[in-house]
Parts: structure tokens; sequence; C-alpha cells
């Protein structure tokens, strides 16, 4: 609240209330105050004795009504004003938490007290005191002295409403960091699952690398890629959807374990489930295959919510979901069978075909009957499943990178795993048979009638195969989406601090 509407923020608003422009012009003329005074309002620095949270550590056994012996310097924004008379109470917070600050007429000069006077809700600023401790068990900063840091020209979000317009907080994330304390704690626990991620896979001796994401080729996924233009060299190029190709290059090349943690791009729909730009963990290991990535991907998860939030049964939009290993493991026909009553093997193109037109899915002209087999789980099957759990053996026409199952030419040694109806990761056998990936990059350039894969086959991919790429088990992890439900996330843009939207105008 500005100048002269000073007060305890958690009350209701008092009347009249300003109006925008005579807030605005309110914190101009305090801005100007200060600027008039010499005071410059945008300092360069601030030497702190700690961050709010350390300051309260090391002052938690101070005696109520007793001041401590250390003088703390303690940097934060006013969160909330409360005047009354010849003292002042302020909220301080920063990144770490919220102080109470003590200001007395008496204690810090007339002077001084008029230009606290001048300062709004919103506003950087240093306080230098004691800490003691109030009747009601409050740590509080008792001010000897104080200077403004940063002047803020716009008022926050009022605490009695909130930032609850989701539009407004995707588009201004500083404000909702700002005005909801579990939204910052959403996005430190990002950061402390990804660091979690790259400490599982490093003591596990994997190696982190990283690879282009400009290519001349898109390939590693089906998937629609966006195009650019390199200016100097005269040619498109593409955000790439995916790092596979480049990463088992690596693989052929020496590495035996490796992985890359950023940035994939696809040009696709934007839903609570999609964002064009999202990040991804991808490894690969020599000498194991599908099963044994699959055991890695549910220790990895099952680490994160045990490690990171103590448990391992979390709850998803009211869902109540284990993570403990092993997870179920079902090929994609019994899902079908189990989750759908439907048969597959006894079903005929056409009825299948009729099957898919009742749920108003479009089936491509000549579609295959793995596509078919993909279609029907994908409408039936898929968000049912609540998981954890695998849906594995996916037909070879749908899985150009991974190996034919050593027992059934017609399925691959490919999963996925699933929770609360939504694909997580997926993960194979790689295919390491140059002749057969370059035919399999033919099927599916031919099946395309989207123009969702790579219109010419990566030579350079299928030559590098031809030196010799040992056996080896690919994974790629969804980590917004994984977070997603680490953090009971309804959307993925919860979790990604700048999502893509329209712009405004």
């Amino acid at each position: 609240m500005e100048q002269g509407k000073k007060h305890d923020v958690n009350a209701a608003p008092e009347q009249p209330v300003l109006s925008e422009s005579e807030l605005l012009k309110a914190r101009k003329d305090n801005l100007e105050y200060f600027v008039n005074k010499g005071n410059v309002p945008y300092k360069y620095g601030y030497d702190r004795s700690g961050t709010i949270a350390e300051i309260k550590e090391r002052n938690g056994a101070v005696a109520e009504g007793v001041e401590g012996d250390t003088v703390e310097r303690a940097a934060g924004r006013i969160m909330s004003i409360r005047a009354h008379g010849k003292t002042t109470f302020a909220n301080l917070k920063d990144f770490t938490g919220t102080i109470q600050v003590y200001i007395r007429k008496d204690a810090v000069g007339d002077e001084a007290y008029e230009d606290f006077k001048k300062m709004d809700i919103g506003d950087i600023f240093g306080v230098e005191g004691k800490v003691f401790k109030t009747k009601t068990g409050e740590l509080t900063v008792k001010a000897d002295k104080f200077e403004l840091l940063t002047k803020s020209l716009l008022p926050l979000p009022e605490k009695w409403h909130g930032l609850k317009d989701k539009e407004t907080r995707y588009r201004k994330r500083y404000l909702d960091l700002i005005s909801n304390e579990e939204v910052m704690g959403t996005f430190v626990l990002r950061t402390k699952i990804i660091k979690e991620i790259r400490n599982f896979l490093d003591a596990r001796g994997f190696f982190e690398v990283e690879t282009p994401m400009m290519q001349a080729i898109p390939g590693g996924a089906k998937a629609k890629p966006f195009l650019t233009h390199h200016n100097a060299l005269d040619m498109d190029l593409y955000m790439r959807i995916a790092p596979e190709l480049y990463l088992k290059r690596l693989i052929v090349g020496g590495f035996e374990k490796v992985y890359e943690i950023n940035r994939n791009f696809r040009n696709e729909g934007i839903s609570i489930k999609h964002n064009p730009e999202f990040t991804m963990v991808e490894l690969y290991q020599a000498y194991t295959d599908f099963q044994g990535v699959m055991n890695l991907c549910e220790e990895l998860i099952a680490h994160l919510a045990q490690k990171l939030l103590g448990k391992m049964v979390i709850t998803y939009q009211g869902a109540e979901i284990d993570l403990t290993p092993p997870w179920k493991r079902i090929s994609m026909k019994d899902a079908i069978k189990e989750y759908a009553g439907i048969d597959f093997d006894s079903k005929s193109e056409a009825e299948l075909e009729e099957i898919l037109k009742s749920k108003e899915v479009d089936v491509r002209p000549g579609a295959l009957r793995g596509e078919l087999l993909e279609l029907v789980f994908g409408e039936l099957v898929e968000p049912k499943l609540m998981g954890p759990v695998f849906i594995t053996d996916f037909p070879v026409e749908i899985s150009p990178l991974a190996k034919v199952n050593r027992n059934n030419p017609a399925i691959t040694e490919r999963f996925e795993p699933y929770i609360f109806g939504r694909e997580l990761a997926n993960g194979f056998s790689e295919l390491n048979d140059s002749e057969d990936q370059e035919r399999r990059f033919r099927q599916q350039i031919d099946m395309d009638t989207q123009g969702e894969v790579a219109k010419a086959v990566d030579e350079d991919y299928v030559e590098a195969l031809k030196y010799g790429m040992p056996p080896a088990g690919g994974l790629g992890i969804g980590i917004d989406r994984l977070i997603m439900f680490l953090t009971d996330s309804a959307s993925i843009r919860d979790v990604i601090l700048f999502p893509l939207l329209r712009p405004e105008k």
C-alpha cells in the first residue's frame, strides 16, 4: 500500500482505495523525494551479515524482550508496513525467508524516520540492528540504521487478493515468485531434482555431454521440427527434436555411459502436457539392453522421491501413486486386453479402424497394423494407466530406432513408463544394425504424411553404425513431466519458469 495508506496487509483494505494512476504518482513522488535529498535510490550493493534464514538461526536462542549481542545487517523486499505513530513494523523478505523489522523514531532519528515514511511495499532496503524476540516470540531486527537499496515504482499484487490469474502468473513469473511462496518452492525443488538426477547418474559412472541444438537433419524422434536459417553458411537448420543420434555416435566413439540434460524443440501443440521447448534427460549405456535401462528408470525416479520428498507414495491431483520398485510391466497388447477388453490379435484391420472411427480418431489411409495398435492403445488404454506401469513390446512400425524383440520380429524391445495416464519416458534396446537402421529410416519416411519426420536419411549416422556400435540401452525422461508429478502441479506451465505464450498485444 502506498504512502499515507500503510497498514497491516493481512487486514482488509481501507477506504478510499487509490486509483492506479494515484498509486503510480505516489511512488514517483517518493522516488523524487530521495533523489532531491541526494540519496541514490538504486544502490550498487549491500554488505549483509547473512541471509534472513542465517540471521534467524544465529539468533534463535535470544530471550524474549532481550536484544542479542550481535549487530546484524539484513536486506530484502518490504512485504508489509504497519505504522503506529512514532514506531513502525515492516516485514522484510529475501530468498530464504521473512523477518520483522522494528523502527523507532527515537532510535533512528527524526530525519531517518521521515525517510522511511517515503518507502513503499515492494521497495528493497537494508537494515542494521540487533535482534530481539517480541512477546509473541517473533524474531525482530530493531533498526539502528537503514537505507533504501532499490525503489519500486509499481505496486505488488495485494496480499489479500494475491496473484491468482494464471495467464498473468505465467507472463509475469517474477510477480508470481514474489507473491506465491508455493510457486517459489516448486522451482527450488525443480533445481534440486535436476541436480539430483546428475548426482544419481554421475555416481553410476555416466559422463555428462553436450550435443548440437541445431541440426542439418532432425532425428531421434517423430515430431515436427522448428526451422531456422544460418546466414553465413546459407543453409537451413532445424532446432533439435532429440539428441539421440548424436549421443549414440558417442557410444560408437568409445564412451560407454553418457547423458545429456537439455532442451528439445517440437513445433506442435500447447497443452497442460506439452510446451514447444522442454527439458529432457537422455542417456545411453553400452553393454546393456532395455531391461537394464528400465530398471535404471524406476530406480532413478524412486530415488528422487525418497531423497527429495522423503517418501515413495506421492499424491498427484488427488490420486495416490506408489513409486516403490519394481513397477508393473505389461505388453501393449496385454494392456489393451486388460484395460479395454479387446483381444487385438482377433480383430481385423477393418474392425480396428471401425473402433477408432467410433472414437473420432483419424486413421491414416493404408495404416499398418502396428500403427493401429498404437492408436487403439492411445485412445482406449493410456488415460487409464494411473501407474506407475511400464508398457512394453511396441510394434516395429512405430519404433524405428529400437532393436526387434529377440523372440518376435514383429515387436521391439521398447518400453514407456506411464503415471496418471501420461507417458513419462521412452527407452529401448538400441538398434545397432546399420542396414536395418537404414531400412527403418526409409520406411518411416514412407509412412509419414504429416511432415513429422525428416525427408532425408541421416547418412552420417548410418555410416557411424557401420563402424560398429556395441549393444546398448537408451532412455529419455521428460523432466518437466517428472517435476509435475513430484510437485503435484496440474500443468506443465506450472513447472516451466517462462512457458511459451501468445503475445499480449
